[in-house]
């Protein structure tokens, strides 16, 4: 579904492109040593996520008009410590990226309120709006929390 604000438009395109679709592997050569970093560009918009970190990781998406920052999100979250063997994280990241695809009009921050796919149920509570938001996600197996993130952002003024 197109929006009719063409930055919240861009940005949908941006994650569903990057992140949610390619993981890791969207990594562009990235300014800060350490981190990875995904961009997307479509005419003057331009869009960057850097984080850091894997399992437990600390980010921030941040949308650009004519070289301007106009939009940002910061993020930090991550899979439970107690969850250690790979192929359990990576489990766990897949299912993310799915409901990450999910991401909507009336969810533009990241993915859908429920979203459930096999032994996992994904949940995101969160408050206000494109131009000031804050919110909390998080994916459970068998009931149980296995991951959690935290987000907030909006226009910036």
């Amino acid at each position: 579904m197109l929006s009719p604000n063409p930055i919240l438009g861009f940005l949908l395109e941006a994650k569903r492109q990057t992140y949610a679709s390619q993981g890791n592997d969207a990594s562009v050569t990235p300014l800060l040593p350490g981190s990875r970093q995904l961009e997307y560009r479509d005419g003057s918009l331009f869009y960057r996520d850097i984080y850091f970190g894997v399992s437990y990781f600390v980010g921030q998406e941040t949308v650009y008009q004519d070289e301007q920052p106009i939009w940002s999100m910061s993020y930090a979250g991550g899979v439970n410590q107690s969850i250690l063997a790979p192929d359990d994280i990576r489990s766990i990241y897949t299912f993310l990226r799915a409901a990450l695809r999910q991401v909507s009009n009336d969810n533009p921050f990241r993915g859908p309120d429920d979203y459930h796919d096999g032994m996992y149920t994904y949940g995101n509570a969160h408050k206000g709006k494109f131009d000031a938001f804050w919110g909390n996600e998080t994916i459970s197996r068998d009931n149980a929390i296995v991951y959690r993130l935290q987000y907030s952002g909006g226009l910036l003024r």
